[in-house]
């Protein structure tokens, strides 16, 4: 007879399998590859390169991206997708567009315009296997985006002979007209001879004569639908004859609960009447109904995506919905709230098993919404975090593989390269997102730029983070339930002085008062006469004192100040990023404030580790127990990101000495390293370590600061190091 202990085992075996074979898959990204890697060796690695639009083999074992800052196409080896290597490189003569796959051969719009009015191009052909261009189609103007049908047979592009932009405010019309091209295919070379230049002139209701088309797709019937974004229209080909079979006004939007001010302050509370979808992405979802991400870019932008029936009635609307979601996962763009939002720009579908999946993309909110089809009525499934840009993806059932194309490379401000991005469909829990926020009065409540992180000293997984100068006209505290997976914002409290936001705050540390308040670090900066200072605020974030450093110390002050702060007993310890101008070159400051006395108590140094690259600076601090718990980091992002770790000082080593006089410089211990940890979602390791806690049943938490998604992913990284 088996025993008691083997027959739970079996039992604990049995459930296990039962919830696995229950569990809804989901994906989750496994690899990141900065397409630097694929710059020729004999160009300069700092050369700006980006994978714009994406394609796959046949086999699925190879990503094809355009890259038009390089002039070329790129190829991503991704036989293992967890480990993606670089597989090549074709220059062009050209700035290419888009590219696409048919059998063996790589098809490449490449734009070869001398000017606006004299515009040209070509589609290259390129032999997969030797990575050779074999020829390339005379176009006849400048291509947008390309397409191959289902079966093969036929390639389509988009002749967009864009505006000029500068030219009359970009006003409509700006000749020549834009037009179709439909070239038949044998294993996928294209018959230059049998290209059919579709003309789309008199169709819209918006400049007619002007037809720009953006976007094209093929569905199973060989019919394509064609995007004309700034005319705010669609047309529908047939591939074989070449004829418009219909076409319809992309209609408008009624945008409510919305925040359309770039002012610093995430509020939801506008409205935008009859917005123009003026769509960018058009993708069939089955023979008879496409999906449109309507980004904008002549006078509208719905922020919103569609679904469509072939006739031109609308199947779906999404309205805010998919903004909200990135909203709730700390993706909002403020910057572009007076613009057009989060801008949906790629989609991709793609039928995965039974179950067809709809992406959405978000170019300026840098994050993928994924989408289960039931019928015409899209569900909201899972938000996947990309790159900076993502301006298209890829599907690959038959290796349950999903890719997004990162346009963004800001190699030239020292920040993130761009990167296509891999992801996986598997039976197991979401990686991401970590943090998201609830809805307050039916709306989601906003937040970004964590750069500070507290724990309730009673409440174990009860958190507190604030907001830092990116939101500075809505300086907040938020109250985090991390007992929660994602962990979840429940409650957002304003900091206020006399009842109005505080201003020329910029938060950067927080603590508990031990009474119910909160005792707050604001950095500042002597060049913009903002004060370094500390504050203490009530529990409803009332600021009842503010006190500001001393002048003997910010007389050689830089913009670099308070980081973080702590209390241990009547002592606050505050943390100085980076040296000041008194201070010895690898060495900054730990200040202490009496809040007993009411004074500045004095100081002592922390010695910084040496930067391979960069700086090295303090981000946190956090008091537990008989240590004093300190995070330093390096400003790299990804494959240059060395120094993200945290250290701990014995707390009965921290004996202040008075400001005039010689500091004694404290001992460290390395306690971890985050590198690791940043890298565990697959993407690459960002920036900002800001926060870190130790909550009230000794778990250490860390939260990512995501620069409120400007020139920055957005990724907001939330997790625990467990128990300290």
């Amino acid at each position: 007879m088996a025993s008691a202990r083997t027959l739970s085992a079996i039992t604990l075996l049995l459930a296990s399998t039962t919830l696995a074979a229950q569990a809804e898959p989901v994906f989750n990204r496994v690899a990141s590859f900065p397409v630097a890697e694929n710059i020729p060796a004999d160009m300069d690695n700092k050369s700006p390169s980006s994978a714009e639009i994406v394609a796959a083999s046949a086999d699925g074992n190879t990503l094809i991206y355009s890259d038009s800052p390089l002039g070329g196409v790129g190829f991503i080896d991704i036989t293992d997708p967890a480990a993606p290597k670089p597989a090549g490189y074709v220059k062009v003569d050209g700035e290419p567009t888009s590219v696409a796959v048919a059998g063996g051969k790589v098809l490449l719009s490449v734009n070869t315009s001398q000017s606006y009015t004299d515009p040209s191009g070509n589609l290259a052909v390129i032999d997969l296997a030797s990575k050779t261009v074999d020829e390339s189609c005379d176009l006849g103007g400048q291509p947008d985006s390309v397409a191959v049908s289902p079966d093969g047979a036929f390639v389509a592009i988009a002749i967009e002979n864009e505006r000029d932009e500068d030219l009359n405010d970009g006003e409509m019309p700006q000749m020549p007209a834009g037009t179709l091209q439909v070239i038949s295919l044998t294993d996928g070379m294209p018959d230059c001879g049998t290209m059919k230049t579709v003309d789309m002139t008199g169709l819209a209701e918006i400049a007619p004569e002007d037809p720009e088309p953006e976007f094209v797709d093929f569905n199973d019937q060989n019919e394509i639908v064609v995007s004309l974004q700034e005319n705010n229209h669609f047309a529908i080909v047939d591939a074989a004859s070449g004829k418009v079979t219909a076409n319809f006004s992309a209609g408008t939007v009624d945008l409510d609960g919305i925040d359309a001010k770039d002012d610093g302050k995430l509020e939801f509370t506008d409205s935008q009447d009859g917005r123009r979808r003026e769509p960018d992405s058009v993708k069939w979802i089955d023979d008879d109904h496409f999906a449109s991400a309507n980004e904008g870019d002549y006078k509208g932008g719905s922020r919103s995506f569609t679904i469509f029936n072939k006739d031109g009635t609308v199947a779906f609307e999404s309205g805010p919905a998919f903004e909200y979601e990135l909203i709730r996962a700390g993706h909002y763009p403020d910057k572009r709230s007076d613009a057009k939002g989060v801008e949906p720009e790629g989609l991709a579908v793609g039928t995965f098993g039974d179950t067809t999946y709809l992406f959405v993309m978000s170019e300026r909110g840098s994050a993928v919404g994924v989408y289960t089809m039931n019928g015409e009525t899209p569900e909201f499934s899972q938000l996947l975090p990309s790159g900076i840009g993502p301006e298209s993806g890829v599907t690959i059932p038959g290796r349950n593989l999903f890719a997004t194309a990162n346009e963004e490379d800001l190699v030239e401000d020292g920040a993130a390269r761009s990167h296509v991005m891999i992801y996986e469909l598997s039976e197991s829990e979401a990686a991401y997102p970590q943090i998201v926020s609830d809805d307050q009065d039916g709306k989601p409540l906003g937040w970004g730029a964590l750069s500070g992180l507290a724990a309730d000293p009673d409440q174990a997984g009860m958190l507190y983070a604030v907001s830092d100068s990116f939101y500075s006209a809505q300086p907040t505290i938020f109250a985090i339930d991390a007992t929660q997976k994602p962990a979840h914002i429940t409650r957002a409290i304003r900091v206020t002085e006399g009842g109005e936001p505080a201003e020329k705050l910029d938060l950067e540390g927080v603590t508990t008062d031990g009474e119910g308040g909160f005792w707050l670090a604001s950095e500042g900066n002597p060049e913009k006469d903002i004060p370094h200072q500390i504050l203490h605020v009530d529990g409803d974030g009332a600021v009842t004192e503010a006190v500001p450093m001393p002048a003997e110390l910010t007389e050689q002050s830089t913009r670099f100040g308070a980081e973080g702060v702590t209390r241990a007993g009547d002592l606050l310890w505050v943390a100085i990023q980076r040296e000041w101008k008194d201070d010895p070159k690898g060495s900054v400051k730990l200040l202490a404030y009496d809040t007993k006395a009411e004074n500045w108590a004095g100081a002592v140094r922390y010695p910084l580790d040496v930067a391979e690259t960069g700086w090295v600076g303090l981000s946190e601090i956090t008091a537990n127990g008989d240590w004093v718990y300190i995070v330093e980091r390096d400003n790299q992002i990804g494959a240059a990101a060395k120094e993200k770790k945290l250290y701990r000082v014995a707390l009965s080593s921290l004996t202040p000495a008075p400001l005039d006089g010689e500091l004694p410089t404290v001992e460290k211990e390395e306690v971890h390293d985050f590198v690791p940890d940043l890298k565990a979602t697959g993407g690459y390791v960002v920036d900002k370590v800001e926060g870190f806690t130790i909550d009230a049943d000794g778990t250490g938490w860390v939260v990512t600061d995501n620069d409120g998604v400007d020139d920055s992913s957005g990724e907001t990284m939330f997790f625990s190091i467990g128990k300290m």
